[in-house]
């Protein structure tokens, strides 16, 4: 445990949990979907949905959607904030739990280009998030670290050829996590690292047979 864990983080809200953690789901959204945002439908499960609004949990995930951090004087402002940038965005609530952690939202959103992506989140505490979900795939990630998530189909290599470029960039591997839905079927392969994505490495294995989508995520110091 770090001193961080006892104090809680720097933020602007009454809960970690509900307002700091929120935000860090929507910013870690944001970041996965690699462009802004211009529409968003959140959905708020268990604990979320039942206090959430008087915790600021709506417009924290929208904070973090803006690309706010957990300390921004501004998440309380950030619906206006979204209708100024041009981000449109709506609400439903759900009160039974979703998987293992009352905190939950699921966040679908689309930028300009079309592009969507779902991301089911879950705020643990103190600040700390874990990455349930994307795109309907179990996943387990904190966003502590620089993260890479490569979608492809299950067949032998991908693992060998994502991990032999990532040592070529002298990048090292925290942790890896391996999740398919059915033998040869949809694989996804997330890889927490201690170094930076290099955003020139992500172009090149998405050229690679087999590799159907590719998100990252580099983390900031504050958040």
């Amino acid at each position: 445990m770090k001193l961080f864990d006892t104090l809680g983080p720097v933020m602007v809200g009454p809960s970690s949990s509900h307002t700091a953690g929120a935000v860090k789901i929507g910013y870690i959204t944001r970041k996965l979907l690699g462009n802004s945002p211009v529409h968003a439908d959140i959905t708020l499960y268990g604990s979320f949905a039942a206090t959430g609004a008087g915790h600021g949990t709506d417009r924290a995930l929208i904070a973090g959607l803006l690309g706010m951090k957990p300390d921004d004087i501004r998440v309380p402002d950030s619906f206006s904030l979204a209708k100024q940038s041009g981000l449109d965005f709506c609400f439903a609530l759900e009160s039974a739990k979703r998987g293992n952690h009352p905190n939950t939202a699921k966040l679908i959103v689309t930028d300009l280009s079309g592009n969507t992506l779902e991301v089911v989140g879950a705020s643990v505490g103190g600040g700390r998030v874990r990455i349930c979900e994307i795109d309907g795939i179990r996943t387990d990630f904190s966003g502590d670290y620089h993260t890479i998530i490569v979608h492809n189909t299950d067949t032998p290599g991908h693992v060998a050829q994502v991990t032999t470029v990532l040592a070529q960039k002298n990048i090292n591997i925290a942790s890896m996590q391996l999740y398919r839905n059915v033998k040869g079927g949809y694989a996804v392969m997330i890889l927490e690292c201690d170094d930076k994505i290099p955003e020139n490495m992500l172009s090149w294995l998405k050229d690679l047979d087999g590799i159907l989508k590719i998100t990252s995520y580099n983390r900031e110091e504050d958040i």
